[in-house]
């Protein structure tokens, strides 16, 4: 396989990945849901070889459970691994909140405040792609520190606290969400290290708090058709 083989493998399978992930995390694939290589190969027009490692990279981020001879799956978090995962991120947040109080540019802030208008004007309607984006919102934080540990982590449990809120969380306005953004990105901008922290604790907190231990009814659809949603126009 030459070069040129082995980066179009590989960005098929970061856009497939990329599909994947955004299915799961906008609650089109709910939690439990099995993922056939074969069918979603079919889908994208790849081989399966591609789609394993596909799978492969969410498994590593925690949205997917690949068990022996069974094939893969969404992740189905316990509410102990939710608890878990949230109490890791807090401390990770803490941190990232430490590194830019006082020091996000005004090109930078005004990044972050285009990205709440758009949380903003998806909380009425489609709450899946406002979990989403509420999660991006801190991912794009953790990306202004410039320390690629920091994001890396951050996006990974990010994604595994997104399905985690797909899993367990209560329809509910983003109101609350939108509101503690801004109110976090003022204090970020104007306010104490311990203003920050406290401010980031609170929002996580509140977070949690909206979330409840009740998995949400499945519907059966094929995968195939729900990849069509998310699936890019071309994998040339």
């Amino acid at each position: 396989m030459t070069g040129f083989d082995k980066k179009q493998n590989g960005d098929r399978t970061h856009m497939i990945a990329t599909a994947i992930r955004n299915a799961i995390l906008e609650q089109a694939i709910r939690p439990g849901t099995r993922l056939p290589e074969d069918t979603i190969g079919e889908r994208f027009g790849v081989s399966r070889t591609i789609v394993r490692a596909a799978l492969g990279e969410l498994s590593a981020e925690g949205l997917v459970s690949q068990r022996r001879n069974r094939g893969a799956i969404v992740a189905e978090p316990s509410w102990t691994e939710a608890r878990d995962t949230f109490d890791i991120r807090l401390a990770l947040e803490r941190i990232v909140a430490q590194r830019l109080v006082g020091r996000l540019s005004a090109e930078q802030l005004d990044i972050m405040h285009r990205h709440v208008d758009e949380e903003d004007k998806a909380r009425d309607g489609d709450q899946p792609h406002s979990i989403r984006l509420a999660g991006e919102f801190h991912t794009l934080l953790a990306d202004f520190t410039e320390s690629e540990i920091l994001s890396s982590y951050m996006r990974e449990l990010t994604s595994r606290c997104c399905l985690i809120l797909a899993h367990f969380s209560r329809p509910a306005s983003s109101e609350c969400a939108v509101t503690e953004h801004r109110a976090l990105l003022e204090i970020l901008a104007t306010g104490t290290e311990a203003e920050a922290v406290e401010a980031m604790h609170q929002h996580m907190q509140a977070v949690v708090d909206r979330a409840l231990i009740s998995p949400p009814k499945r519907e059966d659809r094929e995968i195939g058709d729900i990849l069509g949603a998310f699936a890019p126009d071309a994998l040339d």
